[in-house]
C-alpha cells in the first residue's frame, strides 16, 4: 500500500485524499487547524463552483450538500457608466448549475469523512523541517497549503506570471437579508457588477454554516476608493463600509442589498495577494522532493471565480496521474509531468483571469455589449466559467471574437 503525505486541509487537498483514500492508498493529511476550528472559526474563501467541478465531487460522492446549496442557474453580469447608472446588463443561462458551499462546512466535513473512513489526520502547523523528516517516510508528499512557509519551496515562473503584485484588493461579507434580484425572480443567479477603473462586485448565493445566505465581495484597484478596508476590524463595520460603497457605485445591487446583515461574526474576509504561477517541484533542505498542489502552484486572482474549480480540477488531475504511476517512482520527472497535465487546463483559467484584471479592449466591450442584446453571447460568457478553454475561439483574439458575433448577425 503506497503512503502519501498531503499537507493542506482546502478544496484540493482534502478532495484528492478522499479520492485516493478511495482507491486503497494509505494518506496522511495534515492541518493546521481540526474540523471544528475551521468550522468555527472565519471565512476562507468567495467559492462559485461551476458544473465540471461539482462533477469531481460527484464521482468521489462526496458531494454532501448538494441537496441544501443554492442550485445557481445562472449568470449576470452589469457594467456602470459614469455616472454610476447601469450602462449594459445581461442574464446567461447556465447550461449545468452552479453551487457554493462555505469552506468552513465543506472542510470541516470533509475533514470528519476522512478520519471516519480511517485516514490519518495530523493537526500541526507545517514547516519544511517537519517536512524533511516527513519526507522520508512517504512515496509521495503533495503541499495543498496555498499560504505560509511552504510556499517559498516552490520558485515563481516568470514566463506564466503576468503580475509581481496584487491587481485587487479583496472584501468579504457572508450576509442575509439579500432579496432575489428582479431580473431574475423564479431562479437562484449569481450577479457580477463591474465599474470600470474602480472594481467589481459579486452577489453569489451560498450555503454556510447557518444555512443560506448571500456572499457579497468587492474586487477593488489597489489604491482607488474600493481599496478601504484593511483598516477595519470590526466585522460590522466591515459590511456597513461594503454596502456604503455599493449604494456609491452600484445603487442597483444596493437596492436588493440594503437590508442586509452578517451571518456570523466570522463572516467578513479582506486581504489581497498577487496572482502567481510557480514551478510545481519543491526541494526540501534535506534534498526531498515534494509536489505543488492547486493555488501553491497557480494562484489566480479571484475575478473570475475560478479558485475552488481549479482547485478540484487539480485534484482530479492529480489524482488520475497518482492511480497511473501505480508502483513507478514519483521523482521529479513524474511531478513536472503531473503538474504539466493539470497546466494544459489552468493555463486557460490563468489567461482569462490575467485577461480580466486588465483595461478591457476594444473587441471585448464589442463582446460585452452584444451579450446585452443578444442572448447566445450572454449564455455562452456565462458557460465560459464552467470551461474556460471556450475564451480562446472567440473572446481572446479580436478577429475571433468579430468573426463569432458576425455569424450571430
Amino acid at each position: 500500500m503506497r503512503k502519501i503525505l498531503i499537507v493542506g486541509a482546502g478544496q484540493a487537498g482534502l478532495q484528492l485524499a478522499l479520492g485516493l483514500q478511495r482507491h486503497g492508498y494509505n494518506v496522511t493529511v495534515m492541518s493546521n487547524r481540526t474540523a471544528d476550528e475551521i468550522r468555527h472559526g472565519r471565512v476562507m474563501s468567495t467559492q462559485c463552483m461551476f458544473d465540471i467541478a461539482l462533477q469531481h465531487e460527484r464521482d468521489l460522492e462526496i458531494n454532501f450538500w448538494e441537496s441544501q446549496a443554492p442550485k445557481i442557474g445562472k449568470l449576470g453580469v452589469s457594467v456602470a457608466a459614469p455616472d454610476h447608472s447601469k450602462a449594459i446588463g445581461f442574464l446567461g443561462r447556465l447550461d449545468g448549475y452552479a453551487q457554493s458551499v462555505d469552506q468552513r462546512v465543506k472542510m470541516a466535513g470533509w475533514m470528519e469523512t476522512f478520519a471516519q473512513r480511517g485516514g490519518q489526520l495530523v493537526i500541526h502547523g507545517a514547516a519544511a523541517s517537519d517536512l524533511d523528516f516527513f519526507a522520508r517516510n512517504y512515496d509521495l508528499v503533495l503541499v495543498a497549503a496555498g499560504k505560509g512557509e511552504l510556499v517559498s519551496l516552490f520558485d515563481r515562473d516568470p514566463e506564466r506570471s503576468a503580475y509581481t503584485s496584487p491587481q485587487r484588493a479583496l472584501a468579504v461579507s457572508y450576509v442575509n437579508g439579500v432579496e432575489p434580484h428582479p431580473e431574475s425572480p423564479e431562479a437562484e443567479a449569481a450577479f457580477c457588477g463591474m465599474v470600470p477603473g474602480v472594481g467589481e462586485l459579486f452577489v453569489i448565493p451560498a450555503l454556510t454554516t447557518t444555512g443560506r445566505a448571500d456572499i457579497l465581495f468587492w474586487e477593488g484597484v489597489p489604491g482607488g476608493p474600493l481599496d478601504a478596508f484593511q483598516d477595519l476590524k470590526d466585522p460590522q463595520e466591515h459590511l456597513a463600509r461594503m454596502l456604503e460603497l455599493m449604494a456609491e457605485y452600484l445603487p442597483w445591487e444596493y437596492a436588493r442589498a440594503k437590508n442586509a446583515e452578517l451571518t456570523d461574526a466570522g463572516g467578513t474576509l479582506a486581504g489581497r495577494y498577487a496572482p502567481t504561477v510557480r514551478k510545481p517541484v519543491g526541494r526540501l533542505p534535506g534534498g526531498g522532493l515534494v509536489l505543488g498542489v492547486a493555488d501553491v502552484v497557480v494562484a489566480n486572482d479571484p475575478i473570475t471565480a475560478q479558485g475552488s474549480n481549479a482547485a478540484s480540477r487539480c485534484a482530479a488531475s492529480y489524482l488520475g496521474s497518482i492511480l497511473e504511476r501505480g508502483e513507478g517512482d514519483f521523482d521529479a520527472e513524474w511531478m513536472r509531468d503531473a503538474f504539466d497535465r493539470y497546466w494544459e487546463m489552468a493555463r486557460h483559467i490563468t489567461k482569462w483571469t490575467n485577461a480580466m484584471l486588465a483595461p478591457p479592449p476594444e473587441h471585448v466591450l464589442r463582446v460585452i455589449g452584444a451579450a446585452g442584446e443578444i442572448q447566445t453571447v450572454a449564455d455562452r460568457f456565462a458557460n465560459g466559467f464552467n470551461d474556460p478553454s471556450d475564451f480562446e475561439e472567440w473572446f481572446f483574439d479580436p478577429e475571433k471574437a468579430d468573426a463569432y458575433l458576425s455569424q450571430l448577425g
